[in-house]
C-alpha cells in the first residue's frame, strides 16, 4: 500500500484535531472522553466551511495555502482562549490531557486501526468505477480545480454543480492540506469515514453507559473503585455500538442457511429449505439493501464495501457530531435536575466522573463564553452541513433536535421552547444559504401511497401528488427482517424498565408514571432515538418525494430516511444491550427458562447481524486476495489504455477548468470518464444525472444532439457555433467516442484546432480561439 500517503493523510487529521481539541473539551465536558474523536470531525467541518464562504465571496482562492492558513488561524484562536491567565486556562487544558491521555490514546488508537483496516480493505479493490463513483470523482474533482465556489457541473457546462456537495469538499479540503493526488484520496477518505463512523459511534456508546453509571447506582457502592469492572462497561458498550452502525446488517443474513432464495422475488425464509451443507447457499449481500421490491433501504455496512463516496456517506461522521451534541446538551440541561431518589448522584457528574477513575476530566469551564445559546448555534450549523452533505439528514436531525430540546426545557436559558426551535431554524437559514442561493431543489411534489380514487381524480392539491397505480406496501415480515433486530431490543427495553421498578400498592397508571419520571437522562435520549427512528420507518409506507423515477418511486425516500433509522437504532442497541449486561434480570416470576431462552436469541440474532462484512467484503473484494493498492485510477490502464495515458496527461498539463468535449452517455456506464477523472467541464455527460439534478429531461435532452453534431457534421460553421456557445477549449477523441459516433469527422478539428497530445487512439484538440 501507500504507506507514504496514508501517514500524510492521517497526519493532516491528527493536527486538525489538536487544534480543536480546546473547542472539543468545553462543547463536551459532560462527557468522560471529552468528545476527543469529534475534534477531527468539528475541525474540518469548520474549516470547510470557512474556505467555503471566502471563495463564495470571491475573497480567497481555494489552495493550499488559503486552507493552512484558515486551519492555522483556527488553532490560534482555538489555544488563544486556554492561555488566558484569567481563568488559567492553559493549565487547566494541560491538566486534562495529564490525567486522561489513557482514554485519548486509546480512542486514537481505535481511530487508526480502524482507518487502517478499511485503507487495507480498498487495496484490494480501490477502483473508482462503478455506482456514483465518477458522479462522486467527477465533483471532487471540479472543487479541486475550482479557484471560487461554487464549483462547475462537469457534465453540464458552464452551469455549477446543482447537488448537495459539502462532503465533496471536505475531501477536496483535506486533499488539498495533505498533497496527495485526488486518484488516492478517493480511497483515503472512504476508508477516513469508516474510521469516524466506528469511533464516532463508539464514543456515543461508551458515553450513554457512562452517563448512565455515574447518575444512577448499579449494583453497590464500590463501583467506584479502580478496581471494578464497571468503568470497562463504557469501552465494552462503545466498542459494541461502533460495530453494529459501521460494520453490522440485518437478518436477511438468515436466507444463507436456506437453499433456493430468490432476489429478484423474495420469499419468507420459513417456506424455504433449510440447509446448512449448502452453506451460504449463494448469498448475495446486496440483496439485504434492495429486499423490499423497487426500494433501497442500505446501511453503512453495505456503503463502506461499494465505496460510493456519496453524500449520505460523507455525512456519518456529521450526523454522529450532532447525536452527540445533542446528548451532551440533554445531560447538561438535566444534570442538576434528575429524579427522585438520584439527587445525591448528581454531584457525581457536576464534579469528578469517579466512575472511570484515571479516565476522569474533572469539572472546569474552559470558556466562559460558551454557554447554551452557543449550543445552540452549533446545532444549527451542523444542520446546515449536513443539509449541504445530504439533504434529508439537515431534516431529520432538526425533528430530533426539537425533541431533544423538549425534553430539555427545564434547564433552557431561553425558556420558550418554540423560541429556542425558531432561533434554531433561523441559524439553520443563514448557514445553509449561502450555499441555496445557487441550488435550484429538484423535489416536484409530495406523492402519497395508496391514494383514493377521488384524489387520483384531482392529481395534484398544493404539494402533494396523487398518482393511480402508486399503492406500494411493506410487507410486514420484510419489515421485521429488515428492522426485527432492533425492536427485539427495543422491546427488551421496554420489558427491562417496566420490570425494573415495581410497587405493588400503585395503579398501573401510577406505576407507568413512576416508571418514566425515574428513566435516566441515557434512557430517554435512547427512547427518542428509537421513536424517531420508527417514524422515520414508517413514513414511506405513507408518502415519498416525487422524483423521476417511475417503478421505483418510494425509492429514495425510503433510501434517505431508513438509513438514519438504521445508525440511530444500532446506537439504541449498543446501549441497551450492555445497560442489560450490567444490572438486568428478567423478574418474571424468577423463570430461569425464560432467561435462557432469552440469551439464546440473543446470541443468535447477534450473530446474524455480525456476519453480514463477512459475505460482502470476502464477495466485493474477492476474498482479500489480490492487493491493488489505493490508486483508483489504474483499471483504466486496462480497460482503455491509452484513454488513460491521456487522462494523465491532461491532469498534469491543463490548468485551472477550461471545457473539454468528449462523448456523452448513460448514467453507470463508462461514458463520461475524462470529465470525472480531471475535472474538467464538458457538454453532457451521465444525462439521467442531469435529468434528475436539473429537474426535467428537457434541459440535458437538447445536448444529446448537439455533441453527435460535434463530432459527427461535417459542417464546420455548425462545428463552430457549437464550440463557442459552449465555450469549448479541447476536443477528446478515444476509444469510446469511436464507439459511440462510427462517422465521426476529425478533419474538421484539424482545421479549426490543432492536436496537442496524440497516443495510440486517443487523441486531443486544442481549438485555435477565431
Amino acid at each position: 500500500m501507500e504507506i507514504l500517503e496514508i501517514s500524510k493523510w492521517w497526519g493532516t487529521f491528527f493536527i486538525i484535531g489538536v487544534a480543536f481539541l480546546p473547542l472539543t473539551f468545553s462543547i463536551f465536558k459532560n462527557f468522560f472522553d471529552r468528545g476527543y474523536v469529534f475534534s477531527k470531525i468539528l475541525g474540518i467541518g469548520v474549516v470547510s466551511y470557512t474556505i467555503f464562504i471566502l471563495g463564495l465571496l470571491h475573497i480567497a482562492p481555494f489552495s493550499f495555502l488559503t486552507s493552512a492558513l484558515i486551519l492555522i488561524f483556527f488553532a490560534i484562536l482555538n489555544f488563544a482562549f486556554i492561555i488566558r491567565k484569567k481563568n488559567d486556562g492553559l493549565k487547566k487544558f494541560l491538566m486534562i490531557l495529564k490525567k486522561n491521555w489513557a482514554i485519548f490514546i486509546l480512542e486514537e488508537i481505535i481511530f487508526t486501526i480502524a482507518f487502517l483496516f478499511w485503507s487495507y480493505v480498498r487495496s484490494f479493490q480501490p477502483d473508482i468505477h462503478g455506482l456514483e463513483k465518477y458522479m462522486d470523482f467527477g465533483i471532487l474533482n471540479s472543487i479541486l480545480r475550482s479557484e471560487f465556489f461554487p464549483p462547475k457541473d462537469i457534465w453540464f457546462t458552464p452551469l455549477p454543480i446543482n447537488y448537495y456537495y459539502f462532503g465533496h469538499l471536505t475531501t477536496a479540503v483535506l486533499t488539498k492540506l495533505s498533497n496527495i493526488p485526488s486518484n488516492i484520496t478517493f480511497n483515503l477518505m472512504v476508508a477516513t469515514i469508516f474510521a469516524f463512523t466506528f469511533t464516532g459511534s463508539f464514543s456515543i456508546g461508551a458515553n450513554l453507559i457512562s452517563i448512565l453509571t455515574s447518575e444512577e447506582p448499579i449494583r453497590s457502592p464500590q463501583r467506584w473503585s479502580l478496581t471494578t469492572p464497571l468503568r470497562w462497561f463504557s469501552i465494552t458498550a462503545g466498542l459494541l455500538t461502533g460495530f453494529l452502525v459501521s460494520l453490522s446488517g440485518n437478518f436477511q443474513t438468515i436466507y444463507a442457511f436456506f437453499k433456493n432464495y430468490s432476489g429478484e422475488n423474495p420469499v419468507p425464509f420459513w417456506h424455504l429449505p433449510f440447509s446448512l451443507s449448502t452453506f451460504p447457499n449463494n448469498y448475495w449481500y446486496p440483496n439485504a439493501t434492495r429486499f423490499i421490491r423497487n426500494t433501497i433501504h442500505e446501511f453503512p455496512s453495505y456503503s463502506f464495501v461499494v465505496s460510493d463516496l456519496h453524500g449520505h456517506v460523507l455525512d456519518i461522521p456529521f450526523v454522529l457530531l450532532t447525536i452527540a451534541l445533542l446528548l451532551s446538551l440533554i445531560t447538561k440541561s438535566q444534570i442538576t435536575n434528575l429524579p427522585a431518589g438520584k439527587a445525591g448522584h448528581k454531584s457525581q457528574i457536576n464534579s469528578n466522573n469517579k466512575t472511570f477513575g484515571f479516565l476522569n476530566l474533572g469539572n472546569w469551564d474552559l470558556f466562559r463564553i460558551w454557554n447554551f445559546e452557543f449550543e445552540i448555534l452549533l446545532l444549527a450549523f451542523l444542520l446546515a452541513i449536513m443539509y449541504m452533505t445530504n439533504a434529508w439528514d439537515g431534516i431529520i436531525y432538526l425533528l430530533l433536535a426539537a425533541l431533544v430540546l423538549f425534553f430539555s426545557l427545564k434547564k433552557l436559558r431561553i425558556e420558550n421552547w418554540f423560541l429556542t426551535i425558531a432561533v434554531l431554524f433561523f441559524g439553520f437559514f443563514i448557514f445553509s444559504y449561502p450555499f441555496n442561493h445557487f441550488f435550484k431543489p429538484f423535489v416536484s411534489g409530495i406523492g402519497i401511497v395508496c391514494p383514493p380514487d377521488f384524489l387520483v381524480k384531482a392529481g395534484k392539491l398544493g404539494p402533494f401528488i396523487f398518482e393511480a397505480d402508486h399503492c406500494q406496501k411493506s410487507p410486514w415480515w420484510q419489515i421485521m427482517i429488515l428492522y426485527g433486530f432492533f425492536y427485539f431490543w427495543a422491546v427488551s427495553f421496554i420489558i427491562f424498565i417496566f420490570q425494573k421498578l415495581k410497587i405493588k400498592n400503585l395503579s398501573l397508571i401510577e406505576n407507568l408514571k413512576l416508571k418514566i419520571k425515574n428513566l435516566t437522562i441515557s434512557d430517554i435520549f435512547v427512547f427518542l432515538l428509537i421513536i424517531l427512528s420508527t417514524v422515520l420507518i414508517i413514513i414511506p409506507e405513507l408518502v415519498y418525494i416525487k422524483d423521476i423515477y417511475p417503478a421505483h418511486y418510494r425509492a429514495n425516500t425510503m433510501f434517505k430516511l431508513v438509513y438514519q433509522s438504521f445508525i440511530m437504532l444500532s446506537i439504541a442497541s449498543g446501549y441497551i444491550i450492555t445497560r442489560i449486561i450490567i444490572n438486568f434480570k428478567f423478574q418474571i416470576s424468577n423463570f430461569k427458562l425464560f432467561r435462557f431462552v432469552f440469551f439464546i436469541f440473543s446470541i443468535l440474532f447477534l450473530i446474524l447481524v455480525m456476519i453480514y462484512p463477512y459475505f460482502a467484503i470476502g464477495s466485493f473484494y474477492g476474498e482479500l486476495k489480490t492487493q491493488l493498492g489505493l490508486d483508483g485510477t489504474k483499471y483504466l490502464k486496462n480497460l482503455y489504455p491509452s484513454d488513460y495515458d491521456a487522462i494523465v496527461w491532461i491532469n498534469k498539463n491543463i490548468k485551472n477548468q477550461p471545457v473539454i468535449l468528449e462523448a456523452q452517455g448513460d448514467s453507470y456506464t463508462d461514458f463520461a470518464r475524462v470529465s470525472a477523472n480531471t475535472g474538467l467541464p464538458t457538454v453532457l455527460g451521465w444525462t439521467v444525472h442531469e435529468w434528475l439534478w436539473r429537474g426535467t429531461y428537457d434541459t440535458p435532452s437538447p445536448r444529446i444532439t448537439e455533441v453527435q453534431t460535434l463530432y459527427e457534421n461535417p459542417d464546420i460553421n455548425t462545428t463552430k457555433e457549437l464550440i463557442d456557445k459552449y465555450k469549448i477549449s479541447y476536443v477528446f477523441i478515444g476509444e469510446l467516442e469511436y464507439q459511440k459516433y462510427p462517422n465521426l469527422d476529425e478533419l474538421r478539428f484539424s482545421k479549426i484546432g490543432k492536436i496537442i497530445y496524440q497516443n495510440g487512439r486517443s487523441k486531443i484538440y486544442k481549438i485555435i480561439s477565431q
